[in-house]
């Protein structure tokens, strides 16, 4: 891997990224009497889409705004241009990357979104309410306001082609609703509220949210490692893996993901209990073998739409082996526009050969004479990979991240000396089960937490 590539700057990303700072920090204030601070930044995302198909719309929403006249296609338009903008930074990274590790570009188009058009009144009361939201401003929210996206969430959630936008305008509601009321916030999560506003509003257009084709892989399923991504109420853990279809084809990098919800008692090893029984690849990783795969269904994206009976245990397979031989060759999925975001680039990668250094700002690892930050905040506490372990590591599979302006490294399995021997360690070695003593007491530990909590539901139940 070039390390020295992912350091250099990127022409245009510093202007693209600044663009869309100014427009966030305007819906800080609210668009319903915009000030001239608010107003330069409104131009200035006008400006940085000059160039493209966009530009007429994004210039009359952005006056419109400007002079509080803003209405529902001038917010979409400007929604438009932000989500545009960060997909360019999306589309420039993630070349970056490729050039970096010199893998294969991914496929350039997605297949067409199909099926039926759902309730479209709720598609508008949707983005009335969140037309609303940007008049008012993050430091204007109030538990009415917030309050106002309650029925519209109730009355998505039971439609299944709606629950995308449903869960996260619900998600989204209740984070605001946590802050209210706007005007005594300290902090404001400027980027973030501005991605869900953004991306909910763009959702809520007609044709957004139809379900993209989904076709079927047929071959060899190499799990590389396992991204474990946890909430109060909530677990997912996201298998990264390479598939060799069974026709020859080109290898190709997938996902496969499986999620529950969870008590907020239960954590660490514990969690692989409430995920173990939805997907056998969890067994595969922690057991060390190839999944054979008959006709998986798979989406345009390259997420496996997993199913247990389309899928049966393979052969041994090393995860290095797997990372050494088959990741070079294997080519990514494109991203579909309404995804392309600098925060959803995670690219499997094998890292060798570095140095390892410590200090104030964490654990780098010198690369080529490079640095390349580690992100060891992100290794999972349901597994024997700990920060020590990556520290004392040769060897590192993990997904190049891009956050606060620099690539990071999230470890997903580290190879180390141990008695001139080489040892893998991996986040995701408790998924299928461990007679690790730590893995087991916490196993033990969440199997009491989980049927003390079905013992008082069923008492609950039965009053």
């Amino acid at each position: 891997m070039r390390a020295d590539l992912l350091s250099d700057a990127v022409d245009g990303l510093d202007e693209a990224l600044a663009a869309v700072d100014g427009f966030d920090e305007a819906l800080v204030g609210g668009l319903l009497r915009p000030q001239p601070d608010q107003a330069g930044g409104l131009a200035a995302l006008a400006d940085a889409v000059a160039g493209s198909p966009l530009a007429a719309r994004v210039a009359e929403a952005a006056d419109k705004a400007a002079a509080g006249a803003a209405g529902e296609d001038h917010f979409v338009a400007l929604a438009a241009a932000r989500t545009a903008l960060l997909g360019s930074v999306h589309d420039a990274l993630t070349a970056r990357v490729e050039e970096a590790v010199g893998r294969p570009r991914a496929d350039g188009s997605t297949a067409p979104a199909s099926g039926e058009e759902h309730a479209a009144n709720l598609h508008a009361a949707a983005r009335g309410w969140l037309c609303d939201l940007a008049r008012a401003g993050w430091q204007g929210i109030d538990h009415e306001l917030v309050a106002g996206a309650a029925p519209v969430v109730s009355a998505m959630l039971p439609v299944p082609a709606l629950r995308r936008l449903a869960t996260l305008l619900d998600g989204f509601a209740a984070e605001l609703a946590a802050c209210c009321p706007g005007a005594t916030l300290e902090r404001v999560p400027v980027r973030r509220w501005a991605d869900l506003w953004s991306r909910a509003l763009l959702l809520a257009l007609p044709g957004a949210a139809r379900t993209a084709a989904v076709g079927e892989a047929t071959g060899r399923l190499l799990p590389l490692g396992v991204d474990v991504q946890e909430h109060a109420t909530a677990v997912q853990a996201q298998v990264h893996a390479v598939f060799e279809p069974a026709d020859g084809g080109t290898p190709r990098l997938v996902r496969a993901s499986v999620s529950a919800p969870k008590p907020d008692t239960v954590v660490g090893a514990g969690l692989w209990q409430l995920l173990r029984p939805h997907m056998s690849l969890l067994a595969a990783i922690g057991e060390g073998h190839a999944m054979e795969l008959d006709a998986m269904p798979v989406t345009a994206e390259g997420d496996l739409i997993w199913d247990d009976a389309r899928a049966r245990a393979g052969e041994p397979a090393d995860i290095f082996t797997s990372a050494r031989v088959a990741l070079p060759t294997a080519a990514a999925f494109a991203v579909s526009p309404l995804d392309r975001h600098p925060a959803r680039i995670a690219v499997p990668v094998l890292v060798e050969g570095y140095g390892v250094e410590e200090g104030d700002d964490g654990l780098v690892f010198q690369v080529a004479g490079c640095r390349l930050p580690v992100d060891t905040d992100r290794v999972p506490a349901a597994g024997p990979l700990t920060p020590d372990v990556v520290a004392a590591s040769g060897a590192c599979l993990g997904l190049l991240r891009w956050d606060a302006g620099q690539f990071l490294l999230q470890p997903l399995a580290v190879e180390r000396t141990v008695r001139k021997k080489a040892v893998a360690v991996h986040a995701g070695a408790w998924a299928g089960g461990t007679t690790d003593k730590a893995g087991v007491r916490a196993e033990k530990a969440a199997t009491d937490a989980v049927k003390v909590l079905r013992e008082r539901a069923g008492k609950l139940l039965r009053k």
